[in-house]
């Protein structure tokens, strides 16, 4: 299996309270995510993240930006989201 890409999705405007208004990630945790080897971990930080942004709101573009950097790559987005 390929290795996840980040959840970035290039946007990285830090204004929602230190949220991305990309990815909803905060600085820190972009850190983390790229320090996580593991990709049961990596999977795992997807699933906090995508509930993450149901909690914030205003994230709906997310999943289509990243399904089509996942299609890139050719990783099957069923095995991550």
């Amino acid at each position: 299996m390929a290795k996840t890409p980040s959840p970035c999705i290039d946007v990285c405007k830090f204004k929602r309270e230190g949220h991305c208004i990309g990815c909803s990630l905060t600085k820190a945790q972009k850190s983390m995510f790229k320090s996580l080897k593991k990709e049961s971990h990596r999977v795992g930080f997807l699933h906090m993240l995508t509930a993450q942004q149901e909690r914030l709101g205003k994230y709906s573009h997310w999943d289509l930006a990243y399904r089509k950097k996942l299609a890139k790559r050719k990783i099957a987005a069923e095995k991550l989201l």
